[in-house]
């Protein structure tokens, strides 16, 4: 057997044991028994132990040396493997079981302070993850501690590059926001029950609309809507607000984005480095771009209404312009994951801001509240009024995923690049859309990315879709033209 062959088959191994890890974390957050979150913690670490030494196994090494690339495909997994083993490497065992262990237990012990709205017994376990993923960074850092753990989210990110393209997007959005809510008469936000049964079915016909392969996933709820999984097990969850409609369907729509980049990948890739997607700000910019420049379209919307007619009767919208209007309307709200999308980028911007004081230092654990509602008020002129509408909201730090926040922003970047070169491109969107299916648009988006997995770094993912670069100014460009519209600018 070949270097090349012996190092494939060992990745494929450990690739399938994290499909398994990833499968205990996805019952952990949907259908788990809340007495066995402790047993679970200890499981997750047994298994991170196993894969810890897989990962950092010698031989991979070696086999990376001796192996001759002699396709595209061969030589981005010999680099991709070479990457992963020399960070692997830096972590010592100890350190990586402990935080799979702890982070485990954290993710419970915060879904119970958000629903109690008590912080208190939540921010020991916190500041324990905060002090961990230090650590981790420490172990990793060749100079920044935050950009050693963003390079696992976005690989050759930096926070100057991030932050520099904040600051390049937050003068335009805030001036775009100031002049909506300027704006006397605004769309009405909508005031009646809507049943959690109905949601649920409203979510699996909107699912459908863009082409999740219901043979390969299912639809279950969650505290904070994920998507798990990859190749021919990929899993969605949503959440059900019985007076916030949108809640739930634009959190499937979002995860729908996600899901079928994991479907679509080419199968040829499956447990390999190349078989999941390539970044989570690639990822995002599909979840992005099914939600908001697809799924929050005149052309959608306006079939989306009338399945809501159908589903709950007379809602106290008057007509698909009105409802499109609704589903976009800007309100300066508590919550991320429902925020409009001006709003939605100076969300990201505070916790890029936030996270990063966490991890150098600069941030303690105990002064995190009040930072982050001193923050909130500043940038969105609300009081918090609760801590499930503040720091307590977003799953993220409780499981360590620091350095995760910015690709979001990224990825409604990256998807205000793809949404420009896919309306060049195809024909037929907006009417398809308007028949209830993205087909025209998401058949693109897989031919052009999803089926690439990790063929290509993330950027080069993004240009090679496009044509170009990637920047902010499609992005911008887009939401000044459809707020104008919609608000008459």
């Amino acid at each position: 057997m070949s270097a090349y062959a012996e190092l494939t088959a060992h990745l494929r191994e450990t690739e399938a044991l994290s499909c398994v890890a990833e499968r205990l974390g996805w019952d952990q957050e949907t259908i788990m028994p809340r007495a066995a979150t402790e047993q679970r913690a200890e499981e997750i670490a047994a298994l991170e132990s196993v894969l810890h030494a897989r990962r950092t196994d010698p031989r991979i090494e070696d086999w990376v040396t001796r192996s001759e690339a002699t396709t595209e495909v061969e030589a981005r997994v010999l680099d991709l493997a070479g990457r992963s083993y020399n960070r692997a490497s830096r972590i010592p065992a100890r350190l990586a079981t402990e935080l799979a262990r702890l982070t485990s237990l954290s993710q419970g012990i915060w879904a119970e302070a958000r629903a109690a709205e008590d912080p208190t017994h939540f921010l020991p376990t916190l500041a324990q993850v905060v002090a961990l993923k230090r650590e981790e960074a420490a172990c990793l850092s060749e100079g920044d501690l935050y950009d050693a753990l963003m390079e696992d989210y976005e690989p050759g990110a930096t926070h100057r590059q991030i932050g520099a393209m904040f600051d390049r997007m937050r003068p335009r959005i805030v001036a775009l926001r100031e002049k909506v809510l300027g704006i006397a008469s605004q769309p009405k936000a909508m005031d009646q029950v809507f049943p959690e049964a109905a949601q649920l079915r409203m979510a699996r016909i909107c699912a459908t609309a863009f082409g999740y392969d219901w043979t390969a996933g299912r639809l279950d709820l969650a505290v904070h809507p994920f998507s798990s999984g990859s190749g021919r097990d990929v899993r969605i969850t949503t959440r059900v607000v019985e007076s916030e409609p949108f809640n739930c369907l634009y959190s499937t729509i979002h995860e729908v984005g996600h899901a079928c980049y994991e479907q679509g990948i080419d199968t040829a890739y499956a447990f390999t480095p190349l078989g999941r997607g390539v970044s989570m700000g690639v990822h995002e910019s599909q979840s992005r771009i099914y939600e908001n420049q697809l799924g929050r379209s005149a052309a959608f919307t306006g079939w989306l209404y009338q399945r809501m007619v159908e589903g709950f009767g007379d809602f106290g919208v008057a007509d698909a312009e009105s409802f499109h209007a609704c589903v976009n309307r800007v309100n300066p709200g508590y919550i991320r994951t429902e925020a409009d999308e001006l709003h939605y980028n100076l969300h990201i911007m505070m916790r890029f801001d936030l996270e990063r004081a966490l991890i150098t230092g600069k941030l303690e654990v105990a002064d995190l509240e009040e930072a982050w509602n001193t923050r909130f008020e500043a940038d969105f002129g609300v009081k918090v009024d609760r801590p499930s509408h503040g720091f307590l909201q977003d799953v993220h730090w409780s499981v360590g995923l620091f350095g995760y926040f910015p690709t979001y922003s990224l990825g409604n970047v990256y998807a205000g690049c793809l949404h420009k070169t896919m309306r060049a491109e195809v024909d037929g969107i907006d009417a398809a859309l308007a028949q209830g299916t993205a087909k025209p648009a998401t058949d693109w988006l897989r031919e052009k990315l999803q089926v690439h997995g990790g063929l290509r770094p993330p950027r080069e993912t993004i240009a090679h879709a496009c044509g170009f670069e990637p920047s902010e100014a499609p992005l911008l460009e887009y939401l000044e033209e459809k707020f104008s519209a919609i608000y008459g600018l």
